[in-house]
């Protein structure tokens, strides 16, 4: 089980997030547009309030520089609460190969159990 809480400790989420998206970055989430202020801005709250975080992986491709993924987000808070996405990613990466443009269809996962 890989946990990107516990990867990231210590580390400022801006220069986490800098290091694999370009300045220009945006993530499409659900037709919602997200630019780098706005990610940040969310993730600050959202690391306060998870315990533990899971991401399990379930398809991965790359072709060019296209990039798509299906995968499941668990999140367990802090008051003990499992909620759990399943997202539909695609993205397109940038020539250095970060990521510059993420569009992604979630879902949430009925009866989540940590």
């Amino acid at each position: 089980m890989r946990s990107g809480r516990r990867r990231s400790v210590g580390r400022r989420p801006a220069a986490v997030f800098d290091r694999y998206h370009t300045p220009d970055f945006v993530l499409y989430n659900d037709g919602i547009p997200l630019d780098r202020e706005k990610l940040l801005a969310h993730v600050r709250p959202a690391r306060q309030r998870a315990a533990r975080v899971h991401t399990e992986v379930h398809e991965t491709l790359v072709s060019g520089d296209r990039v798509a993924a299906r995968y499941t987000l668990t999140a367990v808070t802090i008051k003990g609460n499992v909620i759990a996405t399943e997202i539909y990613m695609f993205g397109q990466l940038a020539g250095d190969g970060r990521l510059q443009r993420l569009d992604q269809l979630t879902r949430p996962v009925p009866d989540a159990q940590g």
